[in-house]
């Protein structure tokens, strides 16, 4: 009367799945310096914690009596499984199995896996590996037929991003429906040397008479630098870390808030290295992210997208405890000015932290959007537009430090007017409607004309707006609220955490956050 046997047959078609695309493949996987998807899961999530749905899904073969010759499994992994004990939805391809290709997959496990992060809101990691599912020629063979193209539930692909948080890990040579899922996350990494990404990949590319390799064509040095990827790393062990580390920051989905984690730094703590860490002369160049260290939880910022857009530098921090999304100008690229490529990182960062309720640092340094021939070719203006819109929508809490530049259209961008004005200023503080070094001998023209001696009536015109330009100008007009002692600038920003804590909103934001 027992139900031992199919327990026994259940078991043996559990191993049989297991064995992937047989020792040969595996090895191959090995051999290109890549771990199969389920020594991935192990690695990446809490030991033991994995529970796998459809795991005997596959090909199957029978012997004229009905009884089970083979399995052969799909190749997608997908299951629930905790981080860090917060329960997490993981998918992973498995690119022994056919390379991912359509002709091996049962797409409705994917659909699944995206299923599963939206109705249990709870983060998805998405582990890449090959076309993710997608399209072979081999398979219109196998099929006898072709079809319409249709991603079945993209639909649920584009809702999560509006509703919980999406981490994917672009593992192996990544390309078409696999590429899509690959960047149609909140956070996503290659791995150098690895990974490639690409809309086809070489052999369809050379068919157009251009032959390239992998890593011509779609290397982390290109798309973690075009902003398609946010960052690279040099091993799936730093990928997997990475990705624990991001979801530390996150509220499962955003139906709940980013948790605080034990504060463990003082919030009083004085850098004197502030006092003095931006120079005098306005054009040299300082550390940004010094100043972000000196000012957030000790070891707790992790930044995002560093090698694109990168006179803008963004990333997660904590400030006593709390998650907090930080923005900040790098003077050593374009002298902080906005490019179209940093205005769209502005945008997708400011959009994240509006999603998951995270209250944002601007560390401002904005002397402008970047002018000149290759800037207007590159439509800075509209994207530059973008990023200002993501500014003045964002509703979570937000506080900007003024440590230098705020100046013309995008300096007006360093938060929204209409709110409280929740900033504070350095006296190092620069602001106006464009600097003076670039306006005064188009405003002075005719008076330096005329001038006998125009060097010393443009040293003269200089010291006189100089004295202009101080910040102390500002303040006794109350145009700027507060002239702060930079070595403050820790307390008082971790005061700013504490008061935006309970006025954070869970629930849908009332835009969508798109890829």
């Amino acid at each position: 009367m027992s139900w031992q046997p199919e327990i026994d047959e259940l078991r043996r078609r559990e191993a049989m799945v297991r064995r992937m695309g047989g020792p040969e493949k595996i090895k191959r996987q090995h051999d290109g310096g890549k771990l199969t998807v389920r020594q991935r899961i192990d690695l990446l999530v809490d030991k033991g914690s994995f529970h796998e749905v459809g795991a005997v899904a596959g090909m199957a073969s029978y012997d004229a009596d009905g009884n089970l010759i083979d399995l052969s499994p799909t190749n997608f992994v997908c299951g629930r499984a905790r981080i860090d004990g917060q329960p997490v939805v993981i998918g992973g391809d498995d690119f022994t199995v056919r390379g991912g290709a359509a002709d091996a997959s049962i797409w409705e496990k994917q659909v699944i896996a995206e299923r599963m992060a939206h109705e249990l809101q709870i983060p998805i990691i998405r582990l890449v590996d090959g076309t993710g599912g997608g399209g072979s020629v081999k398979t219109l063979e196998t099929t006898g037929r072709t079809y319409v193209p249709a991603n079945p539930g993209w639909d649920l692909v584009i809702a999560n991003m509006g509703e919980v948080p999406v981490v994917a890990l672009a593992l192996g040579s990544v390309a078409g429906l696999g590429a899509a899922r690959a960047v149609t996350s909140h956070y996503s990494l290659m791995v150098k040397e690895t990974s490639q990404l690409f809309v086809a990949g070489p052999p369809v590319v050379a068919a157009l008479g251009t032959p390239v390799t992998k890593e011509e064509l779609g290397g982390s040095e290109i798309h973690t630098r075009n902003g398609a990827i946010d960052d690279e790393v040099a091993s799936e062990a730093e990928a997997f870390a990475r990705a624990r580390a991001f979801l530390s920051y996150m509220p499962p989905s955003i139906h709940q808030l980013p948790p605080r984690a034990e504060p463990t730094d003082d919030p009083e703590r004085r850098e004197e290295k502030l006092l003095k860490i931006i120079p005098r002369n306005r054009r040299q160049v300082y550390k940004s992210r010094a100043v972000i260290d000196a000012c957030v939880d000790k070891d707790s910022f992790f930044e995002i997208g560093k090698l694109w857009g990168r006179s803008v530098v963004t990333g997660l921090a904590r400030l006593d405890g709390w998650p907090v999304a930080v923005l900040a100008g790098d003077p050593y690229f374009h002298g902080a000015g906005w490019t179209a490529d940093a205005s769209h990182k502005v945008t997708r960062f400011v959009d994240m932290a509006q999603t998951f309720h995270l209250p944002v640092v601007h560390f401002v340094d904005i002397p402008g959007f970047v002018i000149g021939v290759e800037g207007e070719k590159a439509g800075t203006i509209r994207h530059g537009a973008r990023a200002m819109a993501a500014v003045y929508q964002a509703t979570v809490p937000w506080c900007s430090i003024m440590v230098r530049k705020a100046f013309g259209v995008a300096g007006a961008a360093h938060s929204n007017h209409s709110r409280l004005h929740y900033r504070y200023a350095w006296p190092s503080g620069d602001w106006g409607s464009l600097p003076i070094e670039g306006g005064i001998e188009a405003a002075y023209k005719a008076d330096l004309a005329a001038a006998d001696d125009p060097e010393a009536l443009l040293a003269d015109i200089q010291e006189r707006l100089n004295q202009v330009r101080s910040p102390f100008r500002s303040a006794e007009a109350f145009l700027i609220e507060e002239i702060i002692d930079p070595r403050d600038t820790r307390r008082l920003l971790c005061e700013f955490a504490n008061l935006a804590a309970p006025l954070r909103r869970t629930g849908e934001s009332r835009f969508h956050m798109r890829p």
